[in-house]
């Protein structure tokens, strides 16, 4: 292996968390800028092409993700029951853990990328899936340049099932409600 490829890997795994810490932070415009100018996101049956509508997105699903929708703050992101939110000070309680990350580099010039993603809040685990990533070196750094994120299953009535409308997973979270 040369050490450009050791470069690129370690570069995308670390645009990988970038990616997660900044959204479990409410960081929106730090979670965005991880994708290429023009980089796709892919998610249920909607399909966002640059950073500005991979934004208009992402800002979407903070607020279909809260109990109370209408609820605005100046602070950040609100992601878990309104209540739990409240008695918490006000603090968000999300966290993305990425696991069994495999990249290939084609190219010093082109990598792809499979990670299972678990999605945890203030109840335990709410929902997991997979992110399908294709990255591509921009202005010296790797970043994504086409993300697929598939939903494999999530939790009726937790934020997962709120913020994707149920779209793609209603018969599992039918199976999986309790």
């Amino acid at each position: 292996m040369e050490v450009w490829e050791l470069v690129a890997r370690e570069s995308i795994r670390d645009c990988i968390a970038r990616y997660n810490a900044n959204g479990d932070s409410g960081r929106i415009d730090e979670m965005v800028s991880v994708f290429a100018p023009d980089g796709i996101m892919e998610t249920g049956s909607g399909r966002y092409e640059g950073r500005d509508a991979i934004h208009a997105f992402m800002s979407s699903v903070v607020l279909r993700g809260r109990a109370d929708p209408q609820e605005t703050t100046s602070e950040s992101v609100v992601l878990t029951p309104t209540q739990e939110w409240i008695a918490r000070g006000r603090v968000p309680f999300i966290r993305h853990y990425t696991a069994t990350t495999q990249i290939d580099v084609l190219s010093e010039t082109h990598a792809k990328a499979r990670s299972y993603y678990l999605f945890l809040t203030v109840h335990g685990l709410d929902h997991w899936g997979r992110y399908l990533d294709e990255f591509a070196p921009v202005d010296g750094k790797w970043l994504i340049t086409y993300r697929r994120e598939i939903t494999d299953a999530a939790f009726a009535g937790g934020w997962g099932a709120r913020a994707s409308g149920g779209e793609g997973i209603e018969h599992v979270t039918r199976a999986l409600s309790f």
